[in-house]
């Protein structure tokens, strides 16, 4: 029988463990504290060939406690999120504190700069989801696969729903309560010619089920994407220019943002260090974090800190603008925090958009990089080499799949060499964006 959790119930608990646990560790000799508590509840579903291979209900909870003697600091996390074990913690936090070296730039966020207002994000949207219905979804996504002509099996359609409670406070006297939820659908279809065999898969997400695909639609651009992979070839070795599908886009904003966390920064383990105010792309594009956009699936009025969280641009016009701080980093560096511990929150860029079929349309001779394999990136130096699959593009065209290969090149010249941004921006995930053509790049066969 479908549950869902109690929320309120869930939170009055977690607020007033919270509490007492601030005043037991005030009391107990510490002179500051924070605390985050949480509770989540969820589904898990799998299916393959028509058959149910698991089903999982799960139901999680956490803590995490930092404290400060002085500039002495400790932390100490549990799965336990009783008030007693609260207590036990902050206990073991203390005399975990005792023994550790004074760092002057520990310590709690200013409380000048934590958030005072916490409106409703609009990010939990509770499912009440019957384990009937949700198998049913299942089933209907990997048959929307199984029913295109040329695909051979399935390697399964996946559920998942949760919702779940937050709080977080501090010594401060900050509390900050955060509900969310998580829905997703997914599915990995199988095609097979005398060449061999290809997989693919598609996946819908979102905090609220009714914005979710319709599950056929899932499992249909899977099967899709799959068969397109048929008869793939190797690449020959040279320098041509790569277009990378939204997804593997967003892997590379994702190298920008952990190069200029201010810890990389601080650390001096960024290959960005010292290029504040420098151009690193082209000056028709802005790219930045709106954490507090209604209904993202990022949004919070406030960071791990309690800190307020606001619109912070990153790249303004092409040029470096800003780091990611958290506070620590921020007293490490002199400067103040922009709201960052815990990363960025629903990143969006700002660029004049061109039509995806237009991208391919330039390529005289190039690729089309649909995924990405290994971890070859060095953050230190912005070095890039990862192996690769995808389609390669001749006079404009999309000619046949190819894999195997190596793509290869710098990410300072790769962002530099950013030509255009497509109008195929994927919004499944805090980071939205279009695919990226990247003018030229190293190709190894």
């Amino acid at each position: 029988m479908a549950s869902t959790l109690d929320i309120d119930g869930q939170q009055a608990a977690l607020e007033t463990a919270v509490a007492q646990a601030l005043e037991h560790a005030r009391s107990a000799g510490a002179d500051a504290c924070e605390i985050g508590a949480s509770v989540q509840q969820g589904m898990e579903i799998n299916v393959r060939g028509g058959s149910v291979e698991t089903l999982e209900m799960a139901r999680d909870q956490g803590i995490g406690v930092t404290l400060y003697l002085g500039r002495r600091r400790a932390s100490v996390s549990s799965s336990d999120a009783s008030p007693a074990s609260l207590v036990d913690a902050i206990e073991r936090a203390l005399d975990i504190a005792r023994y550790t070296a004074e760092d002057p730039a520990a310590g709690l966020a200013d409380p000048a700069l934590l958030a005072r207002e916490l409106p409703d994000m609009g990010i939990h949207h509770p499912w009440a989801l019957e384990p009937d219905e949700g198998i049913e979804l299942a089933r209907r996504c990997e048959q929307g696969g199984l029913a295109l002509e040329g695909i051979d099996s399935s390697d399964g359609a996946s559920l998942t729903t949760s919702e779940g409670v937050s709080v977080y406070g501090n010594s401060h006297g900050f509390m900050g309560v955060t509900r969310a939820s998580h829905h997703a659908l997914s599915c990995m279809m199988i095609a097979r010619d005398s060449a061999g065999m290809q997989r693919d898969h598609d996946y819908t997400v979102n905090c609220d089920a009714s914005r979710l695909r319709a599950p056929e639609a899932v499992g249909r651009v899977a099967a899709e994407q799959a068969m397109a992979r048929l008869g793939a070839r190797t690449m020959e070795t040279g320098r041509m220019p790569v277009l990378f599908t939204p997804a593997m886009a967003r892997s590379l904003i994702g190298h920008f943002l952990n190069a200029i966390a201010g810890g990389a920064v601080f650390r001096e383990s960024s290959f960005l260090c010292d290029a504040m105010g420098e151009s690193l792309f082209p000056e028709w594009l802005s790219l930045g974090e709106r954490p507090r956009e209604y209904g993202a699936m990022a949004s919070s009025a406030y960071d791990d800190e309690g800190v307020y969280t606001r619109d912070n641009d990153f790249i303004r016009d092409g040029r470096l603008a800003g780091w990611m701080l958290s506070s620590y980093s921020a007293r490490r560096l002199g400067l103040v925090t922009t709201g960052n511990a815990g990363g960025a929150r629903n990143v969006r860029l700002q660029a004049p958009l061109t039509p995806e079929k237009e991208l391919v349309g330039r390529i005289e001779r190039g690729v089309l990089v649909t995924e990405l394999m290994g971890q070859g990136v060095n953050t230190v130096t912005g070095d890039y080499s990862r192996g690769a699959a995808g389609f390669l593009i001749e006079k404009g065209e999309i000619v046949a799949p190819v894999e195997e290969f190596t793509i290869a090149g710098n990410l300072r010249d790769m962002f530099r060499n950013l030509a255009a941004l497509g109008d195929d921006i994927d919004r499944r995930s805090s980071v939205h964006t279009g695919s990226w053509l990247i003018d030229d790049m190293m190709i190894a066969g």
